[in-house]
């Protein structure tokens, strides 16, 4: 088995804390080897992720933070 998709299943995925208690559907993320993140939809846990490199992230983190992405 490929060792990105071992590393996927065995992942510990999260979702935001702003996405509420009530069971709200959200993204996860989790952090992999080599500063990457997994992102996957929480409706479809089985399906597609995507995977980005360590410094695209914090990019993307950033642009959220400072209200330049929506």
């Amino acid at each position: 088995m490929d060792e990105l998709i071992r590393e996927l299943r065995a992942a510990e995925w999260i979702k935001s804390t702003r996405s509420g208690s009530n069971g709200g559907n959200c993204v996860e993320v989790a952090r992999l080897s080599g500063s990457r993140r997994g992102v996957r939809d929480s409706k479809n846990r089985l399906g597609p992720v995507l995977v980005c490199e360590g410094a695209a992230w914090e990019v993307f983190v950033g642009g959220l933070k400072q209200g330049a992405i929506s």
